[in-house]
């Protein structure tokens, strides 16, 4: 094995811009110290939340010339002319699950004969994933909803999320919201959900269960969290399975409906299979006991789920208004109409601490395969191509990689 493993760093160069990058300054100085077979190369950037010279005073090394590099790492896809041809990369590629407007894509890098790992694909031995901007999604996603709420009821003003320089900054804002007594819904139980719950609890809101959620009326704000067995049912009549659910969407009916009559913001952070049942219709949302005004739809599945997602939005510009008679944009803060947050990239407008966190986990998880031999499989699995050619787990991409679907 060779004496260095060189690891560069790359600028991000997607368009729009995404301010992360997998390896903030301190994290780069642990890496280095806990393992001194890696070498790192850290690629200038203007874009980066972390700039340079926080990578130079910790005596970093900095240059644009990657060529020497063994693992190129990156956030979001790479843009095609930058491919160097031969080289290893990780990044989130979007191509696993035939994303068409990443097809020629995997096409230039099937051509140049590049290494893809893929950071969604890393998982352990269980298929659970290591790392994931999950957490942050969730935490922005909540806050860019209380943004909302605030511009559309005119009671508070905060700062927008990426306005804010890190988290101190970002959860001091939330000292500002003033909410009456509304009631705020969050679907999911994984990392997403939990992060909306951190930016909810600041606010010291009370969590009341389902059946008093739906039943009871308060005089001050609350919240619940509802998993799938709150809001789908087995279709046959049998007791709800979260196993057999996953396996078998189908099956199961939604129950979502009651919520939306008592359901002033809805915070989604549920992960949703298209042959799941849909939360709600357009029909339904047209009722006149229909009472959500304001969701923030961190899941962001177009036409999917909430038929008010109708595209995604983004860190610029993340409201747009759903006309429910019209079903097309309005003006989101016009009361007859539902806000809609829907921005698809929510940690990038956290980037510091979503760095820090994405970044501690690959240190700890990730990294140390590229230099033990991958003893517990954890490259292997998240390489969808290997020299150009696609791995055998891949496989059913070749007739997408060829143009033919």
């Amino acid at each position: 094995m060779k004496e260095k493993f060189k690891i560069g760093v790359l600028k991000e160069t997607k368009n729009p811009p995404d301010k992360r990058v997998v390896l903030p300054p301190k994290q780069a100085v642990e890496l280095l110290k806990k393992y001194p077979k890696f070498e790192l190369i850290i690629q200038p950037s203007e874009l980066r939340c972390y700039d340079d010279k926080e990578y130079s005073d910790l005596g970093l090394t900095l240059s644009d010339d990657l060529s020497q590099c063994d693992l190129l790492a990156g956030v979001k896809e790479v843009d095609i002319p930058a491919l160097i041809p031969n080289k290893q990369y990780l990044f989130f590629s979007h191509t696993a699950k035939k994303q068409p407007y990443n097809r020629k894509l995997l096409q230039e890098i099937i051509a140049k004969k590049i290494t893809l790992l893929d950071h969604e694909y890393l998982t352990d031995k269980n298929n659970f994933r290591l790392v994931a901007f999950g957490r942050w999604a969730g935490i922005v996603g909540a806050y860019n909803g209380l943004v909302a709420y605030g511009l559309r009821s005119g009671l508070f003003k905060m700062k927008r999320a990426h306005e804010c320089y890190d988290m101190d900054d970002f959860f001091a804002e939330l000292n500002k919201v003033k909410l009456p007594a509304i009631k705020i819904l969050i679907t999911g139980g994984g990392r997403v959900a939990q992060g909306a719950m951190e930016t909810i609890e600041p606010l010291n809101l009370k969590k009341v269960t389902p059946q008093d959620f739906l039943s009871k009326t308060y005089d001050e704000a609350v919240f619940c969290q509802i998993d799938p067995w709150n809001y789908t049912k087995r279709k046959n009549g049998e007791p709800f399975d979260l196993e057999h659910f996953f396996r078998n969407p189908s099956e199961y009916e939604s129950t979502f409906l009651p919520y939306t009559k008592v359901t002033d913001m809805f915070i989604a952070c549920h992960f949703w299979d298209e042959k799941s049942p849909v939360f709600m219709t357009k029909d339904d949302m047209r009722a006149d006991d229909f009472k959500i005004g304001v969701i923030a739809d961190v899941s962001c599945d177009i036409d999917g789920p909430i038929p008010s997602t109708i595209r995604s939005s983004t860190i610029a510009e993340p409201f747009y208004g759903y006309n429910t008679f019209s079903e097309k944009e309005d003006d989101p803060f016009n009361k007859k109409n539902i806000c809609v947050m829907a921005v698809d990239n929510l940690p990038g407008e956290a980037p510091r601490n979503a760095s820090v966190d994405f970044s501690e986990g690959l240190i700890e998880k990730v990294f140390p395969a590229f230099i033990n031999g991958d003893i517990e499989g954890i490259a292997d699995r998240a390489t969808i191509v290997k020299n150009g050619e696609l791995a055998e787990k891949y496989s059913y991409l070749s007739d997408f990689a060829a143009g033919k679907e």
